[in-house]
């Protein structure tokens, strides 16, 4: 298994593994200031089903203290079961405005704090949280690998990491589409052309769990034991 993965990720290692175009905070700043106003109904809908494939995979986990890694405009917030204590981070401010004003107009009592902070970068103590969860995130930091460490960094030993994603396809029409959008990466805030390698080495790979998510399986649901 380790064999296997180790040999695809060779073969994908250089442009195939790194996004063609780069992100850094600035552009995903400005991409999301432009997004923030229209986000829920242009993409809220696609995404619905596998972000709430994510969120009851976290109310399935054990241990109340839950991060929402790039909480964005708050559509997962209301979905949390009633036990669960959230934190969201978001790098927009734009974004992070939409929440509280959805948290405020539904009452939602789980939300202990939605916070401006660099996901690959947070001041929260080591082992802050049972679980962390990243929905539609890992393609748009600069830096995924960081971004897995600093999760991994604020997740109790035994807890748990969860990523939605989409991730590149290995090859085909889909592959030759998503290499044709990647130059438009920092307008759109994300990266078409994210490899699954980019964010997970051959070793996490052999430990980590992918499921497709709907819609048709756009969608990766990543579970990472920590």
């Amino acid at each position: 298994m380790t064999h296997s993965l180790n040999e695809a990720s060779d073969r994908r290692a250089g442009p195939s593994v790194a996004p063609l175009a780069s992100l850094d905070a600035a552009s995903i700043r400005d991409a999301y200031r432009r997004w923030a106003g229209v986000y829920d109904g242009l993409f809220g809908a696609v995404s619905a089903a596998a972000r709430r494939r994510a969120v009851a995979r976290v109310n399935s986990l054990p241990g109340r203290m839950v991060l929402e890694v790039g909480v964005g405009t708050g559509l997962a917030l209301p979905l949390y079961d009633s036990d669960k204590r959230i934190t969201g981070i978001d790098l927009s401010v734009e974004m992070l405005a939409q929440a509280r004003r959805r948290v405020a107009r539904d009452q939602i009592h789980t939300v202990q704090a939605l916070r401006e902070l660099d996901a690959e970068a947070t001041d929260f103590p080591d082992g802050t949280f049972d679980t962390a969860v990243a929905m539609f995130v890992a393609s748009v930091v600069p830096n995924p690998r960081q971004l897995l460490a600093e999760m991994r960094r604020v997740v109790k030993p035994g807890g748990t990491i969860l990523f939605v994603n989409h991730f590149a396809a290995p090859g085909g029409p889909r592959w030759w589409v998503e290499r044709a959008m990647a130059p438009a990466s920092r307008a759109l805030g994300w990266h078409p052309d994210f490899a699954v390698e980019a964010l997970f080495v051959p070793e996490d790979l052999a430990k980590v769990t992918l499921e497709p998510a709907p819609p048709f399986g756009i969608f990766t649901l990543a579970c990472v034991p920590n």
